[in-house]
């Protein structure tokens, strides 16, 4: 299925592992150009390679650092000005009863899945 999507520009947030690895996969598999992020430069390059491996004509670009930061924004940013498409996947609250969350981990919640999107 075509999307209408190829030839965007894509951010994708924690897309080192798991869900944000998979739509990274996903985007760059329509033909979006990626910009992955995370914290671990490792496996992340590894993403990476995979992801170029599979989509020669896709830029893949890896930025590593932390998003839910000031300078890991800046950094994302400065890779990708001008985004199409933002996918936000910075982790969120502890698991378990939301009852037994502090302020701190509330306000954690709350800066990595609503405020760095915001910001970005």
């Amino acid at each position: 299925m075509d999307l209408g999507i190829k030839g965007r520009r894509a951010i994708v947030c924690a897309s080192s592992k798991g869900l944000g690895r998979a739509c990274a996969i996903a985007l760059a598999n329509e033909g979006v150009h990626v910009t992955i992020t995370a914290r671990g430069a490792e496996a992340l390059a590894k993403t990476a390679a995979e992801i170029r491996a599979a989509n020669p004509g896709v830029t893949v670009t890896e930025v590593a650092g932390d998003i839910t930061t000031p300078e890991g924004r800046a950094a994302v940013l400065a890779a990708c000005p001008d985004p199409d498409i933002l996918v936000n996947n910075a982790g969120g609250p502890p698991p378990g009863d939301f009852r037994n969350w502090t302020r701190d981990d509330w306000i954690k919640a709350i800066d990595a899945n609503m405020l760095t999107p915001i910001e970005l």
